[in-house]
């Protein structure tokens, strides 16, 4: 059977598909099967979605983030209900918290070649339908080991933000998804903190199995929502279908889609090529190494409170509910944040709108800058106000100091997804894929030495964990401005940042093109008619 080749692109991965894509650049003709492209049926794909449809979608995936976050939280507050069922340490009975967000970290990259294989639709049912069932073992668990075993499985199952990413891709184009990036963040580390809000109303008043029944009820409700209200987004996907119905109605009885004319079978090579690029730019690229460890310790920071607020704060008398709305203030700096980088993202929209090229991608960490500073202040400031009442210190106080935490956390969080899809271009999901490893992957340490290191420093052990955490914090975040400054000099020395978005400019010429072709096709069509 011959293969034709009728249209040739740049192909900057030498045959490899970029940003976990499984087809080469060109249009492939078998015999009189032609293969449709995504530039000849635009009006189809998720970038031709109505505004109100792409925000629709996203909220939905909004609470798939949330889902899986509250997932990873909400297991702290079963730790002493662990304990004391199974005679084991609390420190043994956070091992479960961390094989999730170990597995959660590695099961991201896991899930992404599928999703872009099968699409995402049903790679998110088939994640989410198994880490619900995941719940109920250890909800009705009778030893210990099932936590272990059943919570890795759960991390492992969970298609993180490698996928959730992914949605947001086929929808808005990198220079026009800054808007999407920063609402999706916001569900990203926000579901963190609204797990531990929930867990302690759980912990207070239910006993220990409805920890994981909550976690079954949401998720079982945030499956179902999906099921009814997302689409198919990916463009491979809806191609075929595209095809399919041109070719049933007669319209083109030639067209194939990709899937359709290339086989959906991914080899053994493409798929370590794909799971494996994130590792190997996490460890190559000096850019994707510095802000994915800036933003794991970030988040790291985020579970390491989840086990210094109680110590803390019942030193004010708070009990178990009260130590869980003291998150509260960590929920309004991400919101405070979300909402601080609204006019910069116009502004610079605009710049580039007026002036394409104009703007280098290392402006998407300009806010940053001013932001990235707040974590040190917050927290040595929530250090030294969690002296306590015995000293005169208002609970409020910490509250203030934590806040600012929250409002660096998730703005740096939100700069290095953008600042990376920018940079990267074609590349951006390997990019950000080591970004959230190594999110999920330190979190998931922190699971284990941040009870012992708020408990056993010599002296005053809130006070001093609480500093070095602020000292490590200064630490990781001059990269930033380092970044911001030397950023192009960098990314002049690496072949993938240098390989961006030349397929993708070739891609909006056609397309160009082709509105054009149609335009004129549609006048003379008018014409004859008249």
């Amino acid at each position: 059977m011959a293969t034709a080749v009728t249209e040739t692109k740049h192909d900057p991965n030498n045959g490899e598909s970029p940003d976990h894509e499984d087809k080469k650049t060109d249009r492939i003709v078998q015999d009189d099967k032609v293969e449709l492209q995504d530039t000849d049926a635009w009006d189809k794909l998720g970038y031709s979605f109505p505004t109100w449809r792409k925000w629709q979608i996203l909220g939905v995936v909004f609470l798939i983030q949330i889902s899986m976050n509250l997932n990873a939280s909400m297991y702290a507050n079963g730790v002493g209900g662990i304990s004391e069922k199974f005679g084991i340490t609390k420190q043994a009975a956070r091992i479960p918290q961390m094989t999730f967000l170990v597995a959660y970290a590695f099961g991201c990259e896991l899930w992404a070649p599928w999703s872009e294989e099968y699409g995402r639709w049903p790679i998110q049912q088939l994640s989410l339908f198994l880490v619900n069932i995941w719940q109920i073992p250890c909800a009705l668990s009778k030893n210990y080991e099932t936590y272990v075993i059943c919570r890795f499985l759960g991390g492992l199952s969970t298609a993180g933000g490698s996928v959730t990413l992914g949605v947001l891709a086929d929808m808005w184009e990198p220079d026009e998804q800054e808007y999407a990036v920063a609402f999706l963040v916001l569900s990203s580390v926000g579901g963190s903190v609204v797990g531990a809000i929930a867990g302690g109303f759980v912990e207070h008043n239910l006993s220990l199995p409805w920890i994981f029944w909550i976690q079954l009820i949401v998720g079982g409700a945030v499956q179902l929502t999906h099921l009814l209200c997302n689409p198919e987004t990916r463009s491979t996907i809806l191609l075929d279908r595209e095809a399919k119905r041109r070719r049933e109605t007669g319209e083109d009885p030639n067209i194939y889609g990709p899937n359709e004319i290339r086989g959906r079978k991914l080899t053994k090579k493409q798929f370590w090529t794909i799971f494996s690029r994130p590792f190997y730019m996490f460890f190559t690229e000096p850019i994707v190494l510095w802000l994915s460890l800036l933003s794991g310790f970030s988040d790291a920071l985020i579970f390491t409170f989840l086990q210094s607020f109680q110590p803390v704060y019942e030193q004010w008398g708070f009990g178990t509910i009260g130590v869980s709305l003291a998150f509260i203030p960590l929920l309004i700096g991400y919101i405070l944040s979300y909402l601080s980088y609204l006019p910069s993202i116009h502004h610079f929209r605009k710049i580039r709108r007026r002036s394409p090229g104009k703007l280098q991608p290392e402006v998407r960490l300009w806010w940053l800058l001013f932001l990235a500073p707040l974590e040190t202040i917050g927290m040595l400031g929530f250090a030294w106000t969690s002296l306590g009442p015995d000293y005169g210190i208002p609970w409020i106080a910490t509250m203030v100091f934590s806040c600012m935490v929250g409002i660096a956390n998730y703005a740096i969080y939100q700069s290095s997804i953008d600042y990376q899809t920018a940079a990267y271009g074609p590349y951006a999901a390997s990019a950000t894929g080591g970004n959230d490893l190594a999110r999920d992957f330190l979190a998931g340490i922190a699971a284990l030495y941040s009870a012992p290191m708020y408990e056993n420093i010599p002296g005053r052990p809130l006070e001093y964990a609480s500093t070095i955490l602020a000292c490590l914090a200064f630490c990781v975040t001059i990269p930033i401005y380092v970044v911001y400054k030397k950023g192009p000099e960098i990314r002049a020395k690496s072949t993938f940042a240098q390989s961006l978005d030349k397929s993708r400019e070739v891609a909006k010429e056609k397309r160009r093109k082709s509105s054009v072709t149609g335009l004129k096709q549609g006048d003379g069509e008018h014409l004859e008619k008249v």
